[in-house]
């Protein structure tokens, strides 16, 4: 069979996780354990990462880390001498609380700073490999939800913030492109999604008809850090069943 080295990872390819046990996280963590990376998943605490039954894989580490946290962000990074892929997935949300400021604030710590964060940090880890750095975005950066103000925002912030470091950080070679998934079933969305009537109700209006699963972003993100993809930057790849195609 005819190999096509340019769909794999890179050689030896370093990736690091953000936010990497949690429910699209640990799916790309899986996925490019499964392709050969060695890999860092991140979690906010021992709890988090228990409880996504990544422990004991073979060529992942596990780490805690708070993206909310400067002094902890550098001090993660500082060790890192070259990488691949650097992957963001960390993200809250606060439904209806999120009219109040500080829960607005804290929404975007996580979401937007904190990508931003861990982006800066690894800046010249990734730079020295051409490395490529694919940021969480969602749906909601386009459609806005009325009980998730943060969370909206966030993620359209995450959009241009990725837009804007493609395009500051091109000539170090580095590649910046994000993904916005629309309605995956992930513990972040558990709460809303007992309501049967409102998850039918958005079912119904997805091209395919049922919500998606993490294992189908997780392709996506390997893909954007494929050499088949070393064109793209500044990109968002939409997934989400063809919900914003209607």
């Amino acid at each position: 069979m005819e190999s096509h080295p340019e769909f794999s990872l890179p050689k030896n390819c370093k990736a690091i996780v953000i936010g990497g046990v949690g429910g699209i996280g640990s799916s790309i963590t899986r996925l490019f354990l499964q392709l050969g990376a060695q890999v860092t998943a991140t979690g906010l605490n021992a709890a988090e990462i228990d409880r996504s039954g990544l422990r004991g894989l073979a060529n992942l580490t596990l780490a805690e880390l708070d993206v909310t946290d400067d002094a902890g962000v550098a001090a993660f990074a500082a060790p890192v001498d070259e990488l691949d892929a650097l992957i963001n997935c960390a993200g809250i949300l606060a439904r209806d609380r999120e009219f109040e400021v500080e829960w607005f604030k804290k929404v975007l710590d996580v979401n937007l700073t904190g990508t931003y964060r861990t982006c800066a940090a690894f800046r010249r880890a990734l730079g020295k490999r051409s490395g490529s750095i694919v940021n969480i975005a969602s749906m909601n950066a386009y459609l806005a939800l009325p009980r998730l103000p943060a969370y909206c925002a966030s993620k359209g912030g995450v959009v241009m913030l990725t837009k804007s470091l493609a395009m500051a950080w091109a000539d170090e070679g580095i590649r910046v492109n994000a993904i916005a998934p629309g309605y995956i079933e992930t513990p972040l969305n558990a709460e809303g999604r007992k309501d049967k009537a409102h998850y039918d109700r958005i079912a119904q209006r997805i091209a395919f008809k049922r919500w998606g699963q993490p294992d189908e972003v997780a392709g996506a993100a390997a893909f954007l850090c494929m050499p088949a993809s070393h064109y793209a930057t500044g990109s968002v790849v939409v997934m989400d069943g063809g919900f914003l195609a209607g």
